[in-house]
């Protein structure tokens, strides 16, 4: 983007992560459409740092609607986003120490009718992961249909499809000021004015900052800071057929990953929108509950990072256009769920932005409207302060 220039399309994406770029190349066949990203390369606070699991059982129920409709274009997604899978199976075992049987028992009910679940025996824990000390896990919850997604493959091939449909990303350009003229949202740049009718908040943890420049009432997004480390497997140990292993009270996971492993405390420590970097304290209590659970002692921490995850209260997405703020459109608070639930969301807000009626099949999972909207945000606050 040359110096002071002006720009005008009929959509403006704000974030460049996986809610901006899918967005984006949903609507480019149709619209000329920007994505504004601060940072010099997309994706890099949250997308970028995420080591996501497609699991249709992982989220509220709004997400879980959502990642189930996302399947389709994960096991057949358009030529631009290359020739290698996108998802890889792998199971998921959510394990239980004998004083969480309770917790263990809420899942599997709250799982009910649930497809691909299964209860296990401590042995069979023990094969899906054999790292699991003896007598650790006395029982565990199976998600056989469960797989990694292929983050990179499936972020950049939405950024490649959006080029190719004409849309363009525009970097290392923070959005300094906004304003409404006749029609138009006027934004603010450093390298000059961008016009569009319609923006699209997809700024992460920043939305409600960005949101706050164009004069909405903040959502309420919480941005929670999220560690991980790799580390080496035992020696001799090929991780590459074992299941995720997640604590059932999600104080834990261990994941296989290129030969590696993954391992997180499963922290969600408020933050304010930041580049997040990892703490010693919760690098120390990571390596802690994963000793106490596996048969694994880490000597060196190969990597380490944390990102932010942004939830509102009930965890679900803030999705649809502002009550108050003439072509302001929300696409925000996934929270560590907007890997999985991309597609389906994104196919979602594109029609929400042009007025079009949900997707197809989306209905018939449970899903409504109402439970992503801005609006539910704000008579919940109506009700609170009365």
């Amino acid at each position: 983007m040359s110096q002071k220039s002006n720009r005008q399309f009929d959509i403006a994406v704000i974030g460049a992560g996986i809610a901006g770029a899918s967005v984006a190349h949903e609507l480019a066949a149709d619209a000329r459409v920007a994505v504004i990203e601060m940072e010099s390369h997309p994706g890099y606070h949250t997308t970028g740092r995420s080591a996501a699991v497609f699991s249709e059982v992982y989220g509220p129920a709004p997400i879980r609607a959502l990642t189930g409709q996302s399947r389709a274009f994960f096991d057949n997604p358009p030529e631009v986003f290359g020739q290698h899978a996108l998802l890889s199976p792998r199971g998921v075992l959510y394990a239980a120490r004998e004083d969480q049987a309770e917790s263990l028992e809420k899942l599997r009910d709250s799982l009910s009718g649930a497809a691909g679940l299964r209860m296990v025996d401590e042995d069979e824990a023990r094969r899906l992961s054999p790292l699991l000390l003896p007598g650790y896990a006395v029982a565990g919850l199976l998600e056989e249909d469960a797989s990694d997604i292929d983050v990179n493959a499936l972020h950049h091939g939405y950024l490649r499809g959006l080029r190719q449909l004409g849309g363009e990303v525009i970097v290392d350009c923070e959005v300094q000021g906004a304003e409404r003229r006749n029609g138009m949202w006027v934004l603010s740049t450093k390298h000059g004015e961008i016009h569009a009718p319609i923006v699209v908040n997809a700024a992460g943890a920043w939305a409600d900052e960005l949101a706050a420049k164009m004069g909405a009432q903040p959502a309420g997004l919480v941005p929670k800071r999220r560690t991980a480390l790799m580390i080496a497997a035992p020696d001799g140990a090929d991780p590459a057929g074992w299941a995720a292993t997640v604590d059932v009270d999600e104080q834990f996971y261990l994941k296989p990953d290129a030969g590696r492993l993954l391992i997180s405390p499963a922290d969600e420590t408020p933050s304010a929108p930041c580049d997040a970097q990892p703490e010693e304290m919760d690098i120390a209590i990571c390596i802690d509950r994963i000793q106490r659970a596996f048969d694994v002692d880490v000597k060196r921490v190969e990597n380490c990072w944390a990102g932010l995850r942004t939830f509102v209260e009930d965890h679900a997405p803030v999705c649809g256009y502002d009550p108050s703020v003439e072509g302001l459109f929300w696409l925000a608070g996934q929270g560590g769920y907007g890997i999985q639930s991309a597609p389906g969301l994104s196919q979602l807000a594109a029609r929400m932005v042009t007025g079009q009626q949900m997707p197809d099949g989306l209905e018939d999972r449970g899903f409504k409207a109402a439970d992503v909207s801005p609006m539910r945000l704000r008579r919940r606050k109506a009700t609170a302060e009365n």
